[in-house]
């Protein structure tokens, strides 16, 4: 007697409820409740006895099940969320707190709305035992962090985080003269900047207030950092002020040398790059700014970090690593915009990463480029060319499925004062290229990457980069063809960051044509591997109690193999 009574259009969907479907097989006493209810962290399969009064309409309540009406009322649940969705969340009946309970999260992908068949419905139920399987496994090995995920690692050598191969004494004496080996991992992590948090308040209406705030954050993302404990850190959104004041110190007393570069505009956040030094030293360190105040296309204030780093240990040769890190342009219909800034941080890396030699030393390229898997910008930096004559530039980054707006890429896209190429190298040092080039033509033949250089400036529609590069990651699941996802909060689920690398001819790991083309090469050993989207609304999605971020850390190591 002590709850008010529901709102009208609850009274409304009771009846919508009775209208199609028979009371008697639903409402059953101790049949289950709908399949599709799930529970934030877990999927219960129980019974639960629902008397149905004759009256449904009007006498109509929610069942014990539900919990007091007061804390429902407190969740924010809407009519339009269930008539969106074919499941909703329910609070958690653990929870003690009324204002911990999460909000309700609305469907996003249109292609769930669809009213699925018998044998998707059964085809679903068997994949949520097994899913439920898996996060009961992962809670009891891990129980002393209630709601985790656990993740594994993905190998792809007998090597592994288990086995650093240096130059040792077991090691044959004509294998070490032949090839040395470094092994090193590289995370690439947007850690969520608490001022871009609360101005974009709308993607975290599922979670927690308490959960949100940076004195909670901070010591979850630290603690995570200290867990997967890579050699290098790439990182992205991170605040200045507390860059400052506790990041950078936090990060050097773990043994780190920490490399920062501010956003240029009022966006108090930026890219860093942090090393142990106990396995590298710092040859060179390059920001990049995007913003160009003579260009008007570039008017944005994003920005890039490239390091060159000399791996501490015995070698014949000075080797070298290039790191770059960035956080590319959000805005999905500006494709023109993210292509322009990604040829700059290329044509940074082109100037920094040069060996003696006249080969580029192994570049890895991290960062969250705002760009999905097989997307146009995503294959120019696989493939290394990009055709982009016609392309409209909503569709550059394939973050909107049917984009708005179909204005097409101009030709060129970035004007010449840029100082750029279509090969993003700086426009300067291609021009010494093409006069060497004309000078060995007497002597000798030119090479095919001399010939595609040269081949290009004449289509200017086509962009090319001078590096042959292989993502960590695959994107896919091979058994079930279900997406990874690296970002994950209220209104989206997608990848959208990456770690890129420099693959050795010998890496079974990298892409087709990615070959030994640097002085040396990178060998993928293994990863950290990725969640599907399902996944991660077990634990009611991004940032959560564990997971302080809207993004997962991506997580690689490798090799480097000095030839």
């Amino acid at each position: 007697g002590r709850h008010s009574m529901l709102p009208r259009h609850m009274h409304r969907l009771g009846r919508d409820w009775i209208a199609h479907l028979n009371s008697s097989q639903v409402f059953a006493s101790n049949s289950p409740v709908f399949t599709c209810m799930r529970w934030a962290g877990h999927y219960p399969r129980a019974s639960f006895p629902l008397p149905v009064p004759v009256d449904f309409s009007a006498n109509w309540r929610f069942p014990p099940f539900f919990g007091p009406w007061r804390q429902f009322q407190n969740s924010n649940w809407q009519l339009d969320n269930f008539a969106q969705s074919s499941c909703f969340h329910l609070p958690n009946p653990s929870m003690k707190s009324e204002g911990e309970e999460p909000l309700t999260k609305k469907r996003r992908l249109s292609g769930q709305h669809d009213t699925p068949t018998p044998e998707e419905e059964t085809d679903f139920s068997n994949q949520k035992e097994a899913l439920c399987l898996s996060v009961a496994q992962n809670e009891k090995s891990d129980s002393n962090k209630k709601g985790t995920i656990k993740r594994h690692w993905e190998y792809f050598c007998q090597h592994s985080r288990t086995m650093k191969i240096f130059e040792n004494k077991e090691t044959d004496q004509s294998n070490r003269e032949s090839e040395a080996k470094f092994d090193f991992t590289v995370m690439s992590y947007n850690i969520l900047s608490q001022n871009l948090l609360e101005d974009n308040s709308h993607l975290y209406k599922h979670c927690r207030q308490r959960l949100l705030i940076w004195t909670y954050r901070f010591p979850n993302i630290l603690q995570e950092i200290k867990q997967l404990d890579a050699d290098v850190l790439c990182l992205q959104e991170v605040q200045e002020d507390h860059y400052r004041k506790e990041i950078k110190s936090s990060l050097e007393s773990l043994g780190y040398h920490c490399e920062y570069k501010m956003r240029t505009g009022r966006k108090p956040d930026g890219c860093a790059i942090c090393f142990k030094t106990s396995k590298f030293s710092l040859i060179s360190s390059n920001p990049v700014e995007f913003f160009r105040r003579d260009i008007p296309l570039l008017d944005r204030d994003n920005v890039g970090l490239v390091l060159l780093l000399q791996p501490k240990f015995q070698c014949k040769t000075d080797a070298a690593i290039c790191i770059a890190n960035t956080h590319l342009l959000y805005n999905p219909r500006r494709g023109d915009i993210k292509l322009t800034q990604l040829a700059m941080l290329l044509a940074e890396i082109a100037s920094v990463a040069p060996q003696k030699d006249g080969t580029f030393c192994p570049i890895i390229l991290c960062g969250d480029f705002n760009s999905v898997p097989g997307s146009p910008l995503y294959r120019f930096i696989k493939e290394g060319k990009l055709n982009y004559e016609g392309l409209a530039i909503g569709k550059v980054s394939g973050q909107e499925q049917f984009p708005r707006g179909q204005r097409i890429l101009p030709i060129p896209i970035w004007p010449k004062k840029l100082g750029i190429s279509q090969n993003c190298v700086y426009e300067v040092k291609q021009q010494q290229k093409e006069e060497n080039a004309g000078e060995k033509m007497e002597e000798a033949k030119l090479d095919n990457t001399e010939e595609i250089v040269i081949a290009s400036e004449k289509l200017s529609s086509k962009l090319q980069h001078l590096f042959k590069l292989s993502s960590v990651y695959s994107h896919y699941f091979p058994e079930t063809g279900m997406p990874e996802v690296t970002t994950c909060h209220s209104r989206s689920a997608v990848t959208v960051d990456y770690i890129f690398y420099s693959a050795a001819s010998d890496d079974d790991a990298a892409q087709p044509g990615a070959e030994d083309s640097f002085h040396g090469g990178l060998k993928l050993l293994g990863r950290l591997a990725l969640l599907t989207e399902k996944d991660l609304w077990t634990v009611n999605g991004l940032p959560n109690e564990n997971n302080s971020s809207d993004h997962l850390p991506l997580l690689a190591e490798f090799r480097l193999i000095e030839r």
